[in-house]
């Protein structure tokens, strides 16, 4: 057995995360350059002190997950999101169930929760929002960002819904209270359904075909006929009918009714 081959089964038996569903070059480069910096030598050493050290093993499931995000990121999706997607899925529905997938810091689920007070009073708006990472779901909880990552922001909707605190912008606690964040492993656990959004972005591309496969079909029965799923600018689904989707817009994909 590999070195490689013994941490991805270290891994799985550990935490229950499936190395092999990612895509392997770029795992093994990104997981490298961390036990390097750590003093290791190789992959196996690595993999017998994550079982021991809890500390070594957060930042390893930290590596492991991609924390990118920003406000808005994208802003013309968006745009497209606000005055195309949304009034398209209040015309049935005022009561929306929405999911934010691999939510990472929360810019996202407070962007969509921000977008949709344009139709919507606050009270109305829940949103669920998920990731692997317990780390960067505690991030979310709390609320605060630099401002790189409000650079996407029109003007008014920072004036509206951030406190700006020294060099750090706070998101109010009306908009904090429209989310729920919860952990969850796309590729093992199980997903409520009955959605009518459904925002995935950015994450997929670190997945093997296999799983991407997976993921999909998942988030197809995951929405309710009509609901929408929303995808990153690099993850465009060449085969939307395999899965029942049709494309309404650019990363914008409708299940079929």
């Amino acid at each position: 057995m590999s070195d490689y081959s013994m941490l991805i089964q270290g891994v799985k038996k550990k935490t229950g995360i499936d190395l092999s569903l990612y895509k392997e070059a770029q795992m093994k480069r990104r997981l490298t350059s961390l036990y390097e910096k750590k003093g290791f030598r190789n992959f196996k050493d690595y993999s017998l002190a994550i079982q021991t050290d809890k500390d070594l093993l957060e930042e390893f499931l930290d590596r492991m997950t991609i924390n990118v995000s920003e406000f808005y990121r994208n802003a013309i999706r968006w745009n497209v999101l606000e005055k195309k997607i949304f009034p398209q899925l209040l015309e049935k529905n005022t009561r929306l169930k929405i999911w934010s997938a691999a939510c990472s810091t929360g810019e996202e689920p407070y962007s969509l929760a921000m977008v949709l007070s344009s139709y919507l009073p606050l009270r109305d708006i829940s949103i669920y929002a998920t990731d692997l990472d317990m780390g960067v779901l505690n991030r979310a909880k709390v609320g605060l960002y630099n401002e790189r990552a409000l650079k996407e922001v029109p003007k008014p909707i920072v004036d509206k819904f951030f406190i700006k605190e020294g060099a750090s912008y706070q998101v109010v606690e009306d908009i904090k209270k429209t989310v729920t964040f919860k952990q969850q492993n796309l590729l093992e656990d199980r997903y409520d359904t009955n959605y009518d959004l459904i925002v995935c972005r950015n994450v997929m591309i670190y997945f093997t075909e296999e799983a991407k496969d997976q993921i999909y079909t998942n988030f197809s029965k995951a929405l309710k006929p009509g609901g929408v799923l929303f995808v990153g600018s690099t993850e465009q689904i060449f085969n939307p009918e395999k899965y029942n989707f049709e494309s309404v817009d650019t990363f914008f994909y409708r299940k079929k009714q």
